[in-house]
């Protein structure tokens, strides 16, 4: 039975098989349809961390589910334009091997160390503000082409910048944490 308290999870799960209708969209350059649909995902991602917040309608599921809703957004859009040649192949390849690493990373902290408690970083966030700002621009330009020349590729410039120097701090961050819990297992075993 629904209670008033899956709400956020029921939005983040809609804005997950919003995907589908993104790509869609996108793929068949319906752009307009598509940044219509992303911005809906947009809003509803605010939607249901306000009411989670507010309401203290936070769970576990919510933590990972939400987060994971908003990767496979841009992931799946990053490849969508990539596909299209709207973005370049190399910055795609760049944001997917970081976000490779920082699962592998995460799993090979799970399976060694124990559940991991995901914080994003700084950088982290700013990074994915950069990509979603990247994404909506080279949508939004595709579908009313109101972007002074050269915008498009200042941001991928941005992009780039930020994904590379993300994943640099995730491994180094993470990486250092793995070592003193290693050592703090070794001290105390």
């Amino acid at each position: 039975m629904l209670r008033a308290r899956d709400i956020p999870n029921i939005i983040t799960l809609a804005r997950i098989l919003l995907t589908i209708p993104v790509v869609v969209a996108l793929l068949y350059l319906e752009f307009g349809l598509a940044l219509t649909l992303f911005l809906i995902a947009g809003l509803s991602d605010g939607v249901d961390g306000f009411l989670a917040k507010q309401f203290h309608w936070q769970s576990r599921l919510g933590s990972l589910l939400d987060p994971a809703a908003d990767k496979l957004l841009l992931v799946s859009s990053f490849l969508s334009l990539g596909w299209l040649g709207l973005l370049p192949p190399w910055l795609v390849g760049a944001v997917m091997l970081r976000d490779l690493i920082i699962i592998g990373g995460a799993g090979a902290w799970t399976l060694r160390i124990g559940q991991l408690v995901a914080e994003p970083t700084i950088i982290s966030k700013i990074n994915t503000f950069t990509q979603i700002v990247l994404v909506v621009s080279v949508v939004a330009d595709q579908a009313l082409g109101l972007l002074p020349p050269g915008s498009i590729e200042a941001l991928v410039w941005i992009t780039l910048a930020t994904t590379l120097s993300s994943g640099m701090d995730y491994v180094w961050v993470w990486g250092k944490r793995a070592r003193e819990a290693t050592e703090r297992e070794r001290k105390g075993g």
